[in-house]
């Protein structure tokens, strides 16, 4: 990583408490982290606390080994081993340094910050946690930053397609509605066909009998007409037929 110093310690020191074959487990695998076999490596330190647990130096130096192989979450839980197994500060503040190491490279950087943090409180003097911190504290303010942005964007994209959606729904309605008009209107009788077709329809059709009735009331009203013009001027007036 760029202009940051990720300082790892290996912890070779031993107690009274582990056995010849657990030295010379971890004895071995330091010799192997210190050649560049950390695979090698991590198979003897986990060898050792795999036969005695609570082994302090196992899971911190396990997690060294761990950590040089890019094996970081595995590296985190042996760190965490560590820390559980002892009560000195200065182990502790090298636990807590290397797990802000761990953080850092996976990107955690919040977790990071808080791991170099209670590595200061016990030693406050260490000059590459404090550069490490500061680095990490940069981090999480860029990376906050960008998480704002997101959310920004997203919410921006989201407004966006709901104002979409409604003026699908608006044009969708608008469709509708000019849709039911034209139906409305093609239901409608049309005046101008109906005009025509009453043109188009023959006359009905009567029978001689029908027909012979009409003439004879037509000379009836004829002779009744001609009465009374005689009546009103005393000469008879010639009434022309029209059929």
């Amino acid at each position: 990583m760029k202009n940051i110093t990720l300082t790892i310690i290996i912890c070779s020191l031993f107690t009274s408490l582990l056995t010849a074959q657990d030295r010379s487990l971890i004895n071995s695998g330091v010799d192997k982290y210190e050649k560049g076999d950390f695979s090698g490596a991590s198979e003897n330190f986990k060898q050792s606390v795999d036969n005695k647990f609570e082994n302090y130096e196992g899971h911190f130096n396990l997690g060294d080994a761990l950590y040089k192989q890019q094996k970081f979450d595995d590296a985190i839980n042996s760190y965490k081993n560590a820390l559980a197994l002892t009560n000195r500060d200065e182990q502790k503040s090298k636990v807590y340094h290397n797990l802000g190491n761990s953080f850092l490279k996976s990107q955690k950087f919040k977790e990071a910050v808080g791991a170099y943090t209670e590595s200061l409180k016990l030693n406050p003097d260490d000059l590459d946690t404090k550069y490490n911190l500061s680095y990490a504290l940069k981090q999480m303010q860029q990376q906050q930053n960008q998480d704002k942005n997101q959310d920004k964007n997203d919410k921006n994209k989201d407004d966006k397609k709901q104002d979409q959606n409604k003026k699908d729904d608006n044009k969708d309605k608008e469709q509708d509605k000019n849709k039911d008009q034209q139906n409305n209107k093609n239901d409608e009788p049309n005046q101008q066909d109906e005009q025509q077709n009453q043109k188009q329809q023959p006359p009905p059709e009567i029978s001689k009998e029908e027909a012979q009735r009409i003439l004879n009331a037509l000379k009836d009203n004829e002779k009744d007409l001609q009465k009374e013009l005689r009546k009103k001027k005393g000469k008879a007036i010639k009434v022309e037929k029209d059929w």
